[in-house]
């Protein structure tokens, strides 16, 4: 049943893995062509893989998952995405899901937030160390972004 206030693309396995959480705990937004089932089963510390196919928007899974989740601030970087493969760098390949992250970053934390460009395969293995995937629908070419989890001090 939905809640007053929650984005309907938070479900409550996603809510559940958000507020489990820890402090410095990275969760994966992934993109449909991302290997989520295989990356947690590789994983050696159990990341949790989660469903949410129906959702194609990575940008507006980032946007609502923000509304409730602090970004660590003890850390210069704490966003990761996916880098471009030296093919489609060379082919200036333009990724526009990067540009909204950035909005929506800048939005919600009140400042520009860095991010860190993680090579492809580097970023498989970031992925298996984290809390959790969320596995989207979305199409988007190089959707995959990684967010370390800060501190709610009131």
């Amino acid at each position: 049943m939905p809640l007053k206030g929650i984005p309907k693309v938070l479900t409550p396995d996603i809510l559940h893995a958000l507020s489990s959480m820890g402090h410095g705990d990275e969760i994966v937004l992934a993109d449909a062509h991302f290997p989520a089932s295989s990356v947690c089963k590789s994983s050696k510390c159990g990341t949790i893989e989660l469903r949410a196919d129906p959702c194609n928007s990575l940008p507006y899974l980032l946007e609502s998952i923000l509304k409730f989740f602090p970004l660590d601030e003890y850390v210069q970087e704490p966003i990761f995405l996916m880098d471009r493969v030296d093919s489609d760098k060379a082919a200036n390949l333009n990724v526009k899901v990067w540009k909204e992250y950035d909005k929506i970053l800048e939005l919600s934390q009140g400042k520009p937030v860095k991010a860190k460009f993680v090579e492809r395969f580097e970023f498989y293995e970031q992925a298996k160390k984290a809390y959790a995937i969320i596995q989207t629908g979305d199409e988007a070419q190089y959707g995959n972004i990684i967010l370390k989890k800060g501190l709610v001090i009131n």
